[in-house]
């Protein structure tokens, strides 16, 4: 059973996910705004909406810097002792 299976490691905190969520954010604000009376209509709309995304080569402007990350994520990096 164990065969079956593949572990992946996701860091819950890594930078991915944030820009996950911040496209989702942009998707809905830009295209799920509203209320949408039929499912069939929604996956139209929020196809349009990621074919015209895709067409504008947009992107995250991310600016978290790993020395950011070092500062302000502090507590999740591993403690190195010197001998």
């Amino acid at each position: 059973l164990r065969d079956r299976f593949e572990f992946v490691y996701t860091p819950k905190h890594g930078s991915w996910l944030n820009m996950a969520e911040i496209e989702i954010n942009v998707l809905v604000g830009q295209c799920l705004d509203r209320r949408i009376d039929c499912l069939e209509r929604m996956r139209k709309e929020v196809a349009a909406w990621q074919q015209r995304r895709n067409h504008l080569d947009a992107k995250i402007n991310w600016q978290f810097t790993t020395q950011d990350a070092r500062v302000k994520l502090r507590r999740l990096y591993p403690q190195i002792e010197a001998c």
